[in-house]
């Protein structure tokens, strides 16, 4: 079943996110998922959610998307975003196609 993680961001240090950019797609690729989104134009429908930048991810399972996050291939990665922004992430499974 699809999964897909959801990350709300706060970018406070636009220099080493860069970096962090640069680091990211192999680890992702690597754990089979792909950016379905990232850090595009957001036009909030309903509520008064503001997010900052989104990135929306897709992998084949929660748990390739948790092992995803907490590998050690992804790890250099996941230091400089948490050091370069604010993150709020979720990981939500997905459905099948009917």
């Amino acid at each position: 079943m699809p999964a897909y993680i959801i990350n709300d961001m706060e970018i406070t240090d636009p220099l080493r996110f860069e970096e962090y950019k640069r680091l990211s797609p192999p680890t992702v690729e690597a754990y089979g998922g792909r950016f379905l989104a990232r850090g595009g134009e957001i036009s909030p429908l309903e509520g008064d959610w503001q997010p900052k930048r989104i990135v929306l991810l897709e992998f084949p399972s929660v748990a390739q998307a948790q092992a995803w996050l907490n590998s050690s291939e992804y790890a250099p990665a996941r230091r400089l975003r948490q050091l370069s922004a604010n993150s709020r992430m979720v990981v939500i499974e997905g459905v099948l196609p009917v």
